[in-house]
């Protein structure tokens, strides 16, 4: 069978995702990967009208998956990301960002921003986004007749419930907070029509915000597609500190953490991202491991980490600070929950690029395993 010839799927071929874009990104994104050899498909994921072109997937054959990863890896959908030495001269709002699904895990993103912002002195913003195949305002007023009646009944009905799962979540963290099971921080609320993701990046973007936190399903999730997941894309998009909390982590807030994970590859973006982690700890009397990993036996690994140490120690001397050579012997995964496990660790803190780590991560084996099925914590700080 030829090149031309290939087709996703079949009998002993398992599909997986490799994106969630907007109609428009993924039709681009699907043509590049063709291109390149690599047969994939696009399926629409809105469970109200799956054929309206929205929020869709890209899925290619599971065999092509790290073949398509480096692809993607050069594919730049965020040329319009700021890069940090722009950020120097923005000001950034006393606001902690908290998107809601009202999902099961919505109360625990809740919990640890509402004690986030408690604890750094902000507002929280409660925001939903939701596509809806009506868009009132973005009709043209000469096509306005063509809308089916059906359309703005479908509209309204899907408004209404949103309004009122917001309302509903308000007045439980207002009870919440009456009852002092949540500290008393202003917040407000506000819905929003469109992607999740490029919703929670446009805000993010025009507002600044001093901290994103967003719920993952943690480690008993089954059977989820993680690529290209509404986090990991906001991840990608946004330069604004990110905060994924899994449901089931055992710590509400940071001041119940004693022990933190920083992953660091020596680059000096990664003092800047230490700095504003640090923004959010200092208060507290917490335990840092600075962390490589590599295979061991490389003496210049472990002489860049001591150095490193040495001149954070010089930086925040009240800070207790030690540094780890982890052995990159088997999968990332694996490796991580280990040396979480033995050092009680409480979370993972890392500065990321536009791609690189994630690019990495988010295969559906290793993700499962980590990040967003991880009952740890982790604060991902942007960088160059």
């Amino acid at each position: 069978m030829g090149k031309e010839d290939k087709k996703p799927g079949g009998p002993e071929q398992k599909l997986v995702t490799v994106a969630i874009h907007s109609y428009e990104k993924a039709v681009i994104l699907k043509s590049i990967l063709e291109s390149e050899g690599i047969p994939a498909v696009i399926h629409g994921v809105s469970i109200i009208q799956p054929t309206v072109p929205g929020n869709v997937r890209v899925r290619i054959n599971e065999s092509d998956l790290p073949k398509a990863l480096t692809i993607i890896e050069q594919v730049d959908f965020t040329s319009n990301v700021e890069s940090m030495d722009d950020l120097e001269h923005v000001k950034v709002n006393n606001e902690v960002l908290i998107p809601v699904d009202f999902s099961s895990y919505t109360m625990k993103a809740c919990e640890f921003g509402f004690n986030l912002a408690f604890d750094i002195g902000c507002e929280v913003k409660l925001i939903h986004a939701f596509f809806t195949p009506y868009y009132p305002m973005a009709i043209p007023f000469g096509d306005s007749f063509s809308v089916q009646t059906s359309d703005r009944d479908l509209y309204k009905d899907i408004r209404n419930r949103m309004e009122s799962e917001m309302e509903r979540l308000v007045k439980n963290i207002r009870e919440r907070i009456a009852n002092k099971e949540l500290p008393d921080v202003r917040f407000t609320s506000a819905l929003m029509e469109g992607l999740p993701e490029e919703e929670i990046i446009s805000y993010s973007k025009k507002q600044r915000p001093r901290a994103i936190v967003m719920g993952t399903r943690g480690s008993n999730a089954k059977d989820l597609d993680l690529i290209g997941s509404v986090t990991a894309e906001v991840i990608d998009g946004c330069r604004t500190p990110i905060f994924a909390i899994p449901e089931n982590s055992k710590d509400q807030d940071i001041s119940q953490m004693k022990n933190i994970l920083f992953l660091t590859n020596f680059r000096e973006r990664e003092f800047k991202a230490f700095d504003i982690m640090m923004g959010f700890i200092r208060p507290y009397p917490v335990k840092v491991y600075l962390a490589h990993m590599s295979r061991k036996g490389d003496m210049w690994v472990e002489i860049k980490l001591s150095g490193t140490q040495r001149y954070l120690e010089e930086q925040y001397p009240d800070l207790d600070i030690d540094y780890k050579l982890i052995d990159r012997d088997r999968q990332l995964e694996i490796i991580l929950e280990e040396f979480v496990e033995e050092h009680k660790i409480d979370m993972i803190a890392m500065s990321s690029s536009r791609r690189g780590l994630f690019t990495r991560i988010f295969n559906p084996g290793i993700a499962r395993r980590m990040l967003f099925h991880s009952d740890t914590p982790l604060l991902v700080i942007k960088g160059l």
